[in-house]
């Protein structure tokens, strides 16, 4: 197992670099997180996948015309302005690492997606998206599966 950026920080000397990282995590990352533009979301699916990159790898990841190299560089900045990234330095060079989890993510962005076209209600989204995008039985069975599943689930937890 790897040490996390922040443990790495503490014991190299970077106390204040680690307790704000840890800050970002605890704090402002799981009450308020900031929607993504497209182009930051991009670049936030690459290191997600490949869990820590430099600004090289994430352009070599993307598709034609891939975009200059400060572009990608200062969106990645923004990124971690905004508490999504956080870097190693080498030097001149910068190894960039997600601070945020995608299922993190995905579960806020949901959750302001629900509320903001839904009036919270996932079954209305549910509901919207059976009509609308035309869904098959075989779509609409599995669906009702992973309901019953949750729904046995939450009974036998007692909730």
């Amino acid at each position: 197992m790897t040490a996390s950026p922040a443990f790495y920080r503490m014991q190299t000397g970077n106390v204040k670099g680690a307790c704000i990282e840890y800050y970002i995590k605890t704090t402002i990352n799981t009450t308020y997180m900031k929607q993504l533009t497209r182009a930051e979301e991009q670049i936030m699916q690459i290191l997600w996948d490949l869990e820590k990159a430099f600004v090289k790898d994430i352009i070599a990841l993307l598709p034609e015309p891939k975009p200059a190299y400060n572009t990608v560089s200062t969106i990645v900045r923004i990124l971690e302005k905004k508490g999504f990234v956080g870097y190693r330095a080498y030097g001149k060079t910068h190894e960039y690492y997600p601070l945020v989890d995608k299922s993190e993510y995905t579960r806020k962005y949901l959750q302001n997606f629900v509320k903001n076209y839904f009036s919270n209600s996932y079954k209305q989204m549910v509901s919207f998206f059976a009509r609308e995008e035309n869904l098959s039985i075989s779509e609409m069975e599995e669906m009702q599966k992973l309901i019953d599943e949750q729904i046995e689930k939450q009974k036998q937890n007692g909730a």
